[in-house]
């Protein structure tokens, strides 16, 4: 009996050095059956065309536009659809794999039908045993999100078999196809960040489990410190938490914490206190994400897109 197919879909916007690493690193998988796709997400750098001439034995699709995660994720689940795979896996293309990592994430969901999606134990690249995700967990009362296990060193405290969990990060998550046709894509309109945390939670709806793989193991160029800087990010997180709150249909205490709670004394925190300085410039794209959430600004924001420019 042959192995399960599986397709990779990396996104690749005007990253190619780290596309082309991840790439080499899929190249030592020891995986009998899997084909990659690059979607690049309009980059407009000849990155489609260097990726063609580095990487023969991979597919590349371009898009005229940025499409973001889920829109560029959604056009790859499409072509492995219409290919006819099992699984897919959604990968970033900032992250370099263990040869065993495809194969322990299959035979998980082979071996529990129960299960729709599956993601790896993720490690920060620059600190190869340390943690930075291991599956999420979703505080339904407060409406956070958190990345289990982050900073921790890994010494074996999430044990050895999959365990269960609220959500995986959609940096490295396989998820089986006959779950996609009967429960759908990924929302575009969250653009990018949350969109795999409803994903899941719409997964897990519709009857399914979604597992951490602790065995699996990906390695993350990341830095949570550029992250909390960066205006793009925030503004995506903030406008795209409350999103998901009404996607996933959260109740009036949950809105109550995030919006009377938690934003305010964000806000208040940046604006007063001298060790959160360096975040005021923040404020300003909290306020937008939030305005533009009520105002049902949804995908992709050029505004956001322009606080990065106004900073360089």
């Amino acid at each position: 009996m042959s192995a399960p197919s599986v397709a990779i879909i990396i996104l690749n916007w005007k990253g190619l050095v780290d596309t082309l690493a991840c790439v080499r690193s899929l190249e030592r998988v020891d995986y009998p059956r899997y084909e990659t796709v690059v979607i690049d997400n309009g980059s407009g750098d000849g990155s489609a065309a260097a990726l063609k001439d580095a990487c023969p034995g991979i597919h590349v699709l371009e898009t005229e536009d940025n499409l973001g995660y889920a829109g560029g994720n959604n056009l790859g689940l499409e072509w492995a659809l219409a290919r006819g795979h099992d699984y897919t896996l959604l990968l970033n293309n900032d992250t370099e794999v263990a040869p065993d990592f495809l194969g322990r994430l299959v035979e998980v969901l082979q071996g529990a039908p129960e299960l729709a999606v599956a993601g790896p134990t993720i490690y920060f690249h620059a600190d190869p045993q340390r943690i930075w995700s291991s599956g999420g967990h979703i505080d339904w009362r407060t409406g956070r999100t958190r990345m289990q296990g982050l900073g921790q060193v890994d010494q074996g405290q999430f044990g050895e078999g999959p365990r269960e969990v609220d959500f995986v990060t959609g940096c490295a998550l396989l998820v089986r196809m006959d779950a996609v046709r009967r429960v759908g894509s990924l929302d575009p309109q969250f653009f990018a960040y949350y969109e795999e945390t409803e994903w899941c939670v719409r997964m897990q709806r519709a009857g399914y489990g979604v597992a951490h793989v602790p065995g699996a193991r990906v390695w993350h160029k990341v830095s949570p410190i550029e992250q909390a800087h960066s205006p793009i990010v925030h503004y995506y997180m903030t406008r795209n938490r409350l999103l998901f709150l009404r996607r996933v249909r959260a109740g009036w205490g949950t809105w109550a914490a995030t919006l009377l709670l938690e934003y305010p004394r964000t806000m208040l925190s940046w604006s007063l206190r001298p060790r959160w300085r360096a975040m005021r410039p923040q404020r300003r794209v909290m306020l937008r994400a939030v305005a533009d959430y009520f105002l049902g600004r949804t995908g992709r924001s050029l505004w956001a897109e322009r606080q990065i420019e106004g900073r360089r």
